[in-house]
């Protein structure tokens, strides 16, 4: 760890390129109303948009984590800004079919693989060791403040500019980055915390004690879920809030906002409960369940107070469950073991992602509404928190208060 004084234009590039890419996958669901409406989009196709980024993620998040253990990162860095830049430049080029967006969003979803491990990894490496817990907790919060950001361009632009808009601000923010690169001094910042022998002792989970693996494939299972549901709520929540409730699309932007808000707060709320020594395993279930309640309800909930709550009580449990999960390898594992431990949650995480929006739209194409997935992704939700459950009494010991002190990542 770098013992010397923390280089905050390398942590401010680095959480810059977090955010960016957060933006880069979080534009769709704002302006998927106007897309499905314009272009008329099938459904499954168009959760298919979100879903590349999860499949990019399965084949390439390992392979740049073992990249950049090994090299500078700027290379790598240059290579997803690229991938962003194209991806962002095809649909506005050549007429935004149905394939040139999965092609361009499955571009897209190559560099966001890049730069959601080069991002928080380039912020923390460039930390002294005094500095590094703040750092930490503010790389926490990347995928929110991208969502918001997104959300809030299309409130501003969405009605006079088109979708087309939210596009060239993403590739406008790319160049930028590109061109900023040189001056973060990414050679020299992002400095190794660890030696390279170091770097290469963790153990994989497959050299941890059995206990171990079990906690951890455990929790990927969780992961899985959690993500699978969270994705598919977060993608179609703004076309469900227009065509289900009845919400012109400005008024189905500050729906889509108010979860994000509340998951942004409640997220490093929970990074502070879990440094005082909350019990991780029956928060983690709690959350579950708080979810699983929405999802059970949703269809019987139009707008007003009640669809109100129902979307801040969303926001507190998507806020609290990916905190504790991130926290989880490091206290099963302990810092030794906790590095490639994170692969096995990024694993279940991907897996989620790549499914829950197009299980959602499937769900809609065959029933016809959205009452369907009220008790489908209800019932995957209550599973997550009976897992959430075994894995509190099974790893009570580990689990149940926490005496390391924990990073979080989204």
């Amino acid at each position: 760890m770098r013992q010397g004084e923390t280089n905050w234009l390398a942590v401010g590039y680095g959480l810059g390129l977090s955010v960016l890419a957060a933006y880069q996958l979080f534009k769709l669901p704002p302006v998927l109303p106007v897309l499905l409406d314009v272009h008329g989009y099938d459904r499954v196709l168009a959760g298919g948009f979100m879903s590349v980024y999860a499949m990019a993620g399965l084949i390439l998040s390992l392979l740049v984590g073992r990249t950049l253990e090994r090299r500078d990162p700027g290379l790598p860095v240059l290579a997803g800004l690229a991938l962003l830049g194209a991806g962002n430049l095809l649909p506005l080029a050549l007429s935004p079919s149905g394939p040139t967006m999965l092609v361009a969003r499955t571009i897209e979803g190559l560099g966001f693989a890049v730069l959601a491990v080069a991002g928080p990894l380039m912020a923390n490496r460039a930390a002294a060791q005094r500095h590094l817990p703040m750092i930490v907790a503010a790389t926490a919060t990347w995928i929110p403040i991208g969502q918001i950001i997104a959300a809030l361009m299309a409130a501003m632009v969405l009605s006079r500019f088109g979708w087309s808009f939210l596009w060239l601000f993403g590739l406008a923010g790319t160049v930028v980055l590109a061109l900023l690169l040189p001056l973060a001094g990414a050679s020299r910042a992002a400095g190794l915390r660890t030696s390279p022998g170091e770097a290469a002792r963790p153990g994989s989970p497959g050299k941890l004690p059995a206990a171990v693996r079990h906690g951890l494939w455990l929790g990927g299972g969780i992961f899985m879920l959690w993500s699978g549901q969270f994705f598919a709520f977060m993608t179609w929540l703004p076309q469900f809030l227009t065509e289900a409730i009845g919400l012109d699309l400005s008024a189905a932007l500050a729906g889509y906002l108010l979860p994000v808000g509340v998951l942004l707060a409640f997220n490093l709320m929970t990074g502070l409960m879990l440094r005082a020594g909350l019990a991780l395993g029956p928060l983690l279930a709690l959350a579950l369940s708080l979810q699983a309640v929405v999802w059970w309800l949703h269809p019987w909930v139009g707008e007003g107070a009640a669809g109100v709550v129902l979307l801040v009580v969303y926001g507190v449990g998507a806020g609290i469950t990916p905190t504790c999960l991130f926290a989880l390898p490091s206290m099963l594992a302990g810092p030794e073991g906790s590095s490639r431990a994170f692969g096995v949650l990024m694993t279940g995480r991907n897996v989620g992602v790549l499914v829950g929006p197009i299980l959602l739209a499937e769900l809609f194409k065959s029933a016809g509404s959205w009452s369907v997935s009220g008790p489908v992704f209800g019932g995957l939700t209550v599973l997550a928190a009976g897992l959430a459950a075994v894995l509190a009494l099974g790893y009570s010991g580990a689990v149940a208060r926490p005496d390391r002190d924990q990073g979080t990542k989204r």
